[in-house]
């Protein structure tokens, strides 16, 4: 058994195919299907079904996968440690981020990024949490900015900014008006959410405390889009909340803030504990907490909602 081989069962594991596989690792097919046999023959187990399209790890070869990640993490890390690469920022990095962030946080810290560290590629993809979570633990992602805490023992969380959850009505609904609007008043079953699967949702209801129930329109409509959902509310269907970043100028009319202490999201730049680049992650740290408006820094009054 060599690293060569962890890698090729690694890369089998994320491609499921041993073309795509192969080219990842940049060896041909037949060197990668070779390997994997003599290591198979080696283990004495078969660690992929090729009889599954796409191919599938067999239960022997989830396990094997899960301990060769974190063999090729450590190794990874020990180059990392004796190369002295937490002290610099240069290099390619992977970042996820969740969807109901990136199409307001990336464009706020994002330009200023790229123009102070032109040797640092980020490789930005928008995934849900639980996603992200998983290929954090899998080395399939560097660094993530999402909902937090995850509660994940093995990931590092470093908080960036609470952002406060705002009602989003119609123009002239009685919420509005309220003098101070408390999360009691909201009924779940007016609230247009998210799809199943993003954090935000699950927020939404936690701080509805109800379970979803029959809604009172004649659809039943989940969106992946804020936006979206604010298109509905302002032509009269029922009431969001929406994240306060998500928020324009154009909004005023259709928005209350709740009553301190105000309810929020955690967001935090989060990693494997394995993660050794403590430079890039202080500059985007940095860079973040520079470029947000001043009204999410403000000092308030808050209670975190959990969407775990």
């Amino acid at each position: 058994m060599n690293i060569q081989q962890l890698e090729y069962v690694v890369a089998l594991d994320e491609h499921r195919h041993f073309v795509s596989a192969a080219e990842s690792c940049f060896v041909t097919q037949p060197t990668l299907t070779m390997q994997l046999r003599k290591l198979e023959e080696e283990l004495g187990v078969q660690l992929f079904d090729r009889s599954r399209k796409p191919l599938k790890p067999t239960a022997e070869g989830e396990l094997f996968v899960v301990r060769a990640r974190r063999i090729l993490r450590e190794i990874n890390e020990l180059h990392g440690a004796l190369n002295g690469e937490k002290n610099t920022l240069e290099g390619e990095y992977r970042l996820g981020i969740i969807p109901t962030l990136a199409p307001h946080l990336l464009p706020l810290f994002l330009p200023a990024f790229a123009s102070r560290f032109p040797n640092t590629q980020l490789r930005i993809e928008e995934m849900e949490s639980e996603g992200i979570i998983k290929a954090l633990q899998e080395d399939r992602l560097d660094l993530a900015i999402m909902a937090t805490p995850s509660g994940e023992r093995d990931l590092e969380e470093v908080v960036l900014f609470h952002e406060a959850f705002v009602f989003y009505g119609p123009e002239g609904h009685p919420l509005l008006n309220e003098e101070e609007l408390s999360s009691d008043l909201l009924d779940v079953a007016q609230v247009l959410l998210l799809s199943e699967g993003h954090c935000f949702r699950s927020q939404a209801l936690n701080l509805c405390k109800s379970q979803l129930s029959h809604p009172a329109f004649n659809f039943h409509y989940e969106s992946g889009s804020i936006d979206t959902l604010k298109a509905l509310v302002r032509k009269g269907v029922g009431y969001t909340l929406v994240p306060e970043l998500a928020l324009g100028a154009a909004d005023a009319p259709h928005i209350k803030r709740f009553a301190q202490p105000q309810p929020v999201r955690e967001v935090s730049l989060v990693c494997h504990r394995s993660f050794n680049r403590s430079l890039l992650l202080e500059a985007i740290k940095n860079l973040v907490r520079e470029h947000l408006p001043a009204h999410i820094t403000r000092p308030r009054e808050i209670v975190k909602i959990k969407w775990r």
